[in-house]
């Protein structure tokens, strides 16, 4: 994946490339496959502890005859190195800076996803999308939820867009939804809003604009992209 500030340079460079652009009023560059969204629960990372121990020193108990015997015992005995000075130091060096590691707890939020196929005949590097959703019951309360995606995606070849976001589908819901709970409570679309090619040019939905995003992009390509494919704006 290309660095972010890569990323962004290219996007300032299509923004003022105002001839390159290929208005795209239909979802037929990036068909729209399949959607879904649910409630998760993102698990915490733990922590990384590095120890400055210096390394153990060598035992009569290293030596290849002496481990293989001991690997041949049905007993499981203890490693000999971990009762020596440097073993018990280790030890108790380990035991401490994992008391000192942050405890993070697992985030309950919302997993959406949406599967599309790239039909525009170049291969897609950048996704903006977004998941839409009108309630049933109250019309007039709609609801986007955007994300940005660094992706690969060759001519003719489909992707998964997974995203987690703390958000979920509606930030209200009228009371009429909520007695109607087992029903389907929202009207949902996916929206595919630009999409960046390899070559540098990009297409877009005419009344979406990225200026409109840029605070949210800088924001989301400030620190480093990790092994998700998309982040929420």
């Amino acid at each position: 994946m290309k660095s972010w500030k890569g990323l962004l340079r290219a996007m300032s460079i299509g923004a003022t490339l105002l001839f390159a652009i290929e208005v795209c009023t239909a979802q037929d560059p990036m068909p729209v496959l399949s959607s879904s969204w649910q409630r998760s629960v993102q698990k915490a990372q733990t922590g990384e502890t590095s120890s400055n121990v210096p390394a153990r020193s060598v035992v009569p108990d290293d030596k290849y005859f002496q481990r293989q015997a001991r690997e041949q015992r049905t007993d499981n005995p203890n490693d000999p190195n971990q009762l020596t000075p440097d073993g018990r130091r280790a030890a108790m060096e380990k035991a401490v800076e994992e008391s000192r590691a942050i405890k993070k707890d697992d985030v309950a939020g919302y997993l959406y996803k949406a599967t599309v196929r790239n039909d525009s005949g170049k291969a897609v590097k950048i996704i903006f999308w977004e998941y839409r959703f009108v309630e049933i019951a109250k019309p007039e309360n709609v609801v986007r939820r955007e994300f940005l995606c660094s992706v690969n995606v060759k001519n003719g070849d489909s992707r998964d867009l997974p995203v987690f976001s703390l958000l979920g589908p509606s930030d209200v819901i009228a009371a009429d939804s909520l007695a109607r709970s087992s029903e389907k409570l929202f009207d949902e679309k996916v929206i595919v809003n630009r999409i960046e090619f390899a070559d540098g040019t990009f297409r877009q939905r005419g009344n979406w604009k990225l200026e409109d995003h840029d605070p949210a992009v800088k924001r989301l390509t400030s620190t480093p992209w990790g092994k998700e494919v998309c982040r929420a704006l």
